[in-house]
């Protein structure tokens, strides 16, 4: 079994119990008393580099990345330093997150969260959108295309952008044919988890101009940020740096400056 098909058997075992605690209609409800999903398309396409700034704890390939007891301050620091949008993840096993820090982030700012998941049922969609997402990952690796476009479309309904993320060119196309707007390349390969910024470079040309183009993973320094900035990135997406940095906010004004710069 590889390193996707282990996280997402995971996933699911986890969902399980999350289901048999809270079934699906409270969630529906849930949904139907919350606030309107935030739009972020609008600030992603415009001018300069967007940064979505992510709360991460753990990685598989690395290992603990930082203590974050207070997700909700991250995020206020995360906000004041200009994150266009705010990622958690919320998966437990491999990255030590939970939905509770979901909806603390949700509580504490009013920027566009992010849903980091590995999702690949309705139900968690239901989820994200009632503990207060405005986006959901959806991973073209871990989805056949009758599921891509379920998903895709249920997301939508719910007012949910979804960020589809895809790593090779075959995985590119099926994005654009589901019609995905936030299309993001993930420089690590999910399957053997090596990282190579080469990757968005490669697969940047084929998302098309009216299309969001995010980098995702590897991206650690400023000269990472100018590189895939210059290779045609809207946003970035980032995590370890921000995390381990000692002043995160004022990192990511640094990366938003200089992949601004690069663009031009």
């Amino acid at each position: 079994m590889g390193v996707l098909d282990a996280i997402v058997s995971g996933v699911r075992e986890d969902l399980a119990r999350r289901q048999a605690q809270r079934p699906l209609r409270e969630l529906r409800d849930a949904v139907a008393a919350a606030e309107p999903a935030r739009a972020v398309l609008p600030e992603l396409r415009a001018p300069g580099l967007s940064v979505i700034a992510e709360v991460k704890r753990r990685s598989p390939s690395k290992g603990a990345l930082a203590d974050i007891p207070d997700p909700a301050s991250l995020a206020r620091a995360y906000a004041a330093g200009g994150a266009s949008a705010i990622s958690v993840l919320t998966e437990q096993r491999r990255f030590s997150g939970t939905l509770a820090d979901l909806v603390a982030v949700r509580a504490a700012v009013a920027t566009p969260i992010l849903r980091k998941d590995f999702i690949v049922t309705d139900y968690q969609l239901w989820e994200a959108r009632a503990a207060g997402a405005d986006l959901a990952l959806l991973i073209v690796a871990a989805l056949d295309d009758d599921e891509l476009a379920r998903l895709h479309a249920l997301a939508l309904r719910l007012g949910l952008t979804p960020l589809v993320e895809v790593h090779t060119e075959d995985e590119t196309r099926r994005a654009l044919e589901v019609g995905a707007e936030l299309i993001g390349v993930n420089n690590r390969n999910l399957h053997t988890l090596e990282v190579d910024l080469a990757q968005f470079e490669r697969l940047s040309g084929m998302i098309p101009g009216d299309r969001v183009r995010v980098a995702e993973s590897g991206i650690a320094t400023v000269a990472d940020v100018e590189r895939v900035a210059s290779a045609g990135a809207d946003v970035i997406l980032v995590g370890e740096a921000l995390v381990k940095h000692g002043d995160p906010g004022a990192a990511l004004a640094t990366f938003i400056e200089a992949g601004s710069a690069a663009q031009r």
